[in-house]
């Protein structure tokens, strides 16, 4: 089957072709994939800061998802600012405009009062399951802003998510949080928006606290998903909470939504069977035990699995109904589980839980893969 560049989801793939890029040169690579050098638009390789031609990486990127389709072709697809540039800010890499303000470095305070007013009313539309048009948005927003490109918009409302996750809030579906910005002013307009907007603290209480059902599978191949990397912070960075003091962490109480824990148990366990069936042990398949269902919730994992060869697979489930970054809350008896029985433990964690559930997991010790507050035990991306 053809591959499509909106089928391009992995941050993977996309490092992967930014690597390719490093190694070959800009016009070894460029000749090797067919690919002319791009006027406006260039991705920053987070590893190297070089900077690189986005249509070019993004169709190679797509060859190394999907390396039985192969690249895309330069004629495959259309770049720019509606097409490559949100991609690959979506999956978490800064896209810059030549010529253009990009990292909001300079952006003033009237600038960053109207877009981060504009995220919390999508965000509160979200929360509240309305429908929004995030084009017409955008265009509202390009239209009051001072020379501004879409592409420095999306990559400024990434950086809201960030802030907004430090604040116990969930974020933006599509706005992933970056992180890398002078945090100084866009924390304290966001909080000082946020702790003045009543309805966007109502929608958000009344998201975490609802009910949930195990959602519908058709095909769990497409529920797997890569773990996302770990950001290195800025000493900079301050307490999650911001420099305001907000009325709740959200995504604290959505971790004791009992109804959302049992549902992604539930869903876990026939994701569970399947990967066993698929792997050909479905003898195996049929002895995997909801041990905090028939034992209590005091072993430090919820999910009593196996390997190919017979071997324990612990499984601890996490789920949240917001983005694959949102921070999530373990207790110190899973901490330690997981560091004392690390070949065999592994944390599932499920996100977009309401809306088209995926998964990733990580193996052996917690702190490996995530910064965890030694307080809180709050895991964070």
């Amino acid at each position: 089957m053809k591959r499509r560049l909106a089928d391009l989801d992995s941050a993977v793939a996309v490092q992967a072709a930014l690597d390719e890029f490093r190694r070959l040169g800009r016009e070894a690579f460029l000749t090797r994939y067919g690919f002319g050098p791009s006027r406006l638009y260039f991705v920053i390789d987070p590893l190297t800061g070089i900077q690189a031609d986005s249509k070019a990486i993004a169709g190679v990127a797509v060859g190394y998802q999907f390396p039985e389709s192969g690249p895309l072709r330069s004629e495959d697809f259309s770049g720019g600012d509606a097409t490559v540039a949100p991609l690959l800010q979506a999956l978490g890499f800064r896209v810059i405009r030549a010529g253009t303000a990009s990292s909001g470095e300079d952006w003033s305070r009237d600038e960053v009062e109207l877009i981060v007013a504009d995220y919390l009313s999508m965000l509160t539309l979200e929360l509240a399951g309305q429908r929004y048009n995030k084009s017409a948005h955008r265009a509202r927003l390009l239209a009051q802003l001072r020379n501004r490109s879409a592409g420095s918009v999306e990559f400024k409302h990434a950086n809201i998510s960030a802030v907004m996750l430090e604040m116990g809030f969930p974020y933006l579906r599509g706005y992933k949080p970056r992180v890398n910005f002078q945090r100084s002013l866009l924390t304290s307009v966001v909080a000082e928006q946020v702790i003045r907007h009543r309805v966007l603290d109502e929608a958000a209480y009344s998201a975490v606290q609802r009910p949930a059902e195990r959602p519908p599978v058709v095909d769990f191949h497409r529920v797997r998903a890569d773990a996302p990397q770990r950001v290195a912070l800025a000493s900079e960075r301050p307490s999650h909470y911001g420099p305001t003091p907000i009325k709740r962490d959200y995504l604290e109480r959505e971790s004791q939504n009992r109804s959302l824990g049992r549902a992604g148990e539930d869903f876990a366990m026939d994701f569970e069977r399947w990967r066993l069936r698929e792997l050909g042990v479905a003898q195996l398949a049929d002895q995997v035990e909801h041990v905090s269902a028939t034992q209590g919730d005091g072993l430090g994992y919820d999910i009593r699995s196996f390997e190919v060869d017979g071997s324990e697979r612990l499984i601890e489930v996490k789920t949240t109904s917001f983005g694959e970054r949102t921070p999530f809350f373990v207790s110190a008896n899973e901490v330690r589980v997981a560091r004392d029985r690390s070949a065999q433990f592994r944390l599932y964690r499920l996100f977009d839980f309401r809306s088209s559930p995926r998964l990733f997991e990580l193996a052996g010790p917690i702190e490996r893969h995530c910064t965890l507050d030694p307080t809180t035990f709050r895991a964070s991306f």
